[in-house]
């Protein structure tokens, strides 16, 4: 696991490197998209360098972590929408391109099925952007979530929709109390997991991703057992960090042609 204190926009600027790194030696390559604010100074960096430097997604496809069950297709707040809004309408994925899974399917458990599918008939994911959750949850894997779960319902806890609530005008109890995510086990088999988190908010998750045991309390946890992981984070999300002068110096002097 590799860990980088920065300011947010070199936070933003590196997880852009490694997409555009990878997008150029594969053109056709499978990206995993995060929503929420984590990712979003990555997304307007892609962007720019789309607009600015013609840095093409055409040949690229995407799926996205989770998704809330019952929200209307038009929902502003339908994770499809928000990446549409976030990314998608900003860059050159053709239509199709990227895949979610189904909330508003009858049969819900065959929804999550046939994402696990989908996922294996592209090839599995070779880049996957990722946020954490103040109690530690990424996707919608809550505390007590199995370290080999696979794309599944879930309930989400009353932090999780409290944390969320700011995009449904601070209605904790506008937010959706279902979903369908990726399991930690899904997750873990992307070949590449970045990890952004900004703001003391995240620095206990933070802590216990980096430096804690590897537990189901702290689904974040398992990125421990992946091998290659990269965490991006601001100083105060490192605040508590009891190893962050030597992430510090480990990166100062990390060849700059390894990239991450």
């Amino acid at each position: 696991m590799e860990v980088v204190i920065a300011a947010p926009d070199e936070l933003a600027r590196l997880a852009a490197d490694a997409v555009e790194r990878l997008l150029v030696a594969r053109p056709d390559a499978v990206l995993g998209l995060a929503t929420g604010s984590s990712p979003q100074l990555v997304y307007d960096e892609l962007a720019r360098r789309h607009a600015e430097r013609g840095l093409s997604f055409a040949g690229a496809r995407a799926f996205l972590l989770d998704e809330y069950v019952g929200l209307p297709a038009d929902h502003p707040q339908r994770y499809r929408n928000v990446i549409g809004a976030d990314l998608v309408s900003r860059v050159d994925l053709p239509p199709g391109a990227v895949h979610g899974p189904d909330g508003l399917a009858v049969d819900l458990e065959a929804a999550c099925a046939a994402y696990e599918a989908a996922i294996a008939r592209a090839g599995g994911v070779d880049l996957q952007l990722l946020g954490i959750g103040t109690d530690g949850h990424v996707a919608f894997n809550e505390p007590g979530s199995s370290l080999a779960s696979r794309t599944r319902i879930k309930t989400l806890t009353r932090q999780t929709r409290q944390d969320n609530a700011r995009f449904f005008g601070d209605d904790a109890d506008a937010v959706p109390r279902r979903c369908l995510t990726q399991g930690l086990g899904t997750i873990s088999a992307a070949r590449h997991l970045v990890l952004l988190a900004t703001g003391v908010g995240k620095a206990q998750a933070v802590r216990q991703l980096v430096e804690g045991p590897v537990s189901a309390r702290w689904p974040a946890t398992v990125l421990q057992l992946h091998p290659h992981v990269t965490v991006l984070v601001d100083e105060q999300a490192a605040s508590l960090l009891e190893l962050a002068d030597h992430y510090r110096e480990t990166y100062a002097d990390k060849p700059p042609w390894q990239g991450l």
